[in-house]
């Protein structure tokens, strides 16, 4: 958790806005779940107010979408999803009543569109809530402003004191609530602050950032495939002492042998390093964050479920497994005989074609603990790519 402002030691909450179908992106899923920079758009601002330290996250989403957006932010904890309304504005209210019970004394208001958020954004809009009951990020129009009618120039606009108005825009709950259900206004204001700002509500303007631009069409989608690099590579690396009395199980298949590996779970060195390799192509953390030894339902536990997991977070993620590629080292048993089955099988639990899986063995020439037959090493690679057929339109 970052520390960021005084004000989070309070009870900060966000509502993500996430409803609409963003046509505009094209594609055949809502622009927020498409994937970006590997990926869904709306991950990227959710995992942001996480970090940050906000909790509870209301992500407002079309009703349609459930299944997809349970997906997009899998993993994550904290978050509520609720169902949104015909306009932004009917959104952010339903996301707001959401949180009644949590009773938070501070909310952010955020488009999913706007995935880059830094953290210095979130910082100066908690500090401007010492003194105002609002706060919005803005950035100065730079550029000369003009009117103009039927294609043509009619006037310049006076560029002084115009700003650009971003996201997340930060208020008391409990007087934005106020204001949401007392606006006799438009259907929809479009923006937070013209809500507050009309229930008399002051509304300091912080400094935005322009990682915060707002992703709006599909080529905005398309530009950023250059800044997020195509393939991603994870490395593990693992380590098993062999004990008699114990199965050997390696690539999640039995081999007969008079030594087995000895762990809290079965032991599996190769499913093991493997695990770790996946989760490390995608900054998922090591196999002991999400089955810790300490946590006695593992004991025993096959490998092929911590595996499955593993491949299940790359595909969250907005990847998909190119190839494993796994090394084997010791001195006995014979891998040779085997390496096919053990191919089979670990294509067979991350649902990928065994031409996606290389098994190799290898010895250290009777050196080490390896060589001297006290353990099994193994060393697995791994690379996943950005997949953007990871989301499909629910029939």
């Amino acid at each position: 958790m970052s520390a960021l402002s005084p004000n989070l030691s309070a009870a900060t909450a966000a509502v993500v806005v996430a409803a609409g179908q963003g046509l505009r992106a094209g594609g055949k899923v809502p622009k927020q779940f498409a994937p970006w920079r590997g990926k869904p758009l709306l991950r990227h601002s959710v995992e942001a107010l996480v970090g940050a330290g906000v909790a509870p996250i209301v992500v407002v989403i079309p009703a349609a979408w459930a299944e997809t957006a349970e997906v997009a932010l899998a993993g994550l904890s904290g978050i509520m999803l609720v169902p949104g309304g015909a306009t932004r504005q009917e959104s952010v209210r339903a996301g707001l009543e959401a949180l009644i019970e949590a009773d938070p004394a501070y909310v952010l208001i955020h488009d999913a569109a706007r995935p880059d958020l830094p953290e210095a954004v979130i910082a100066a809009l908690m500090a401007a809530l010492e003194q105002v009951p609002g706060a919005i990020p803005v950035l100065p129009v730079v550029d000369s402003v003009v009117r103009g009618e039927a294609g043509l120039r009619t006037a310049a606009v006076e560029r002084e004191g115009l700003y650009r108005v971003q996201t997340p825009q930060a208020f008391r709950l409990a007087d934005i609530l106020a204001a949401q259900r007392d606006w006799a206004g438009a259907p929809d204001a479009g923006d937070d602050a013209v809500v507050a700002q009309a229930a008399g509500l002051a509304i300091a303007l912080v400094p935005g950032n322009e990682r915060l631009r707002k992703v709006t069409f599909a080529s905005d989608l398309e530009d950023d495939a250059m800044y997020a690099p195509p393939f991603r590579t994870g490395m593990g690396y693992d380590v098993h002492r062999l004990l008699e009395g114990e199965e050997l199980w390696l690539c999640g298949v039995k081999i007969d042998h008079s030594k087995g590996l000895s762990g809290h779970s079965d032991a599996d060195v190769a499913i093991h390093a493997m695990v770790d390799a996946l989760l490390g192509a995608v900054a998922g953390g090591d196999i002991g964050d999400h089955f810790p030894p300490s946590d006695p339902q593992w004991k025993g536990a096959a490998s092929d479920q911590f595996l499955a997991h593993a491949g299940a977070l790359v595909a969250q993620s907005g990847h998909a497994i190119a190839n494993v590629d796994v090394t084997i080292i010791c001195e006995a048993p014979r891998i040779g005989p085997h390496k096919q089955a053990m191919r089979a099988r670990l294509a067979a639990i991350l649902g990928i074609d065994i031409g996606q899986v290389s098994v190799k063995a290898t010895t250290t020439e009777r050196l080490g603990f390896t060589g001297r037959g006290e353990g099994i090493a193994a060393q697995a690679l791994v690379t996943v790519y950005a997949n953007a057929a990871v989301h499909t339109k629910p029939e």
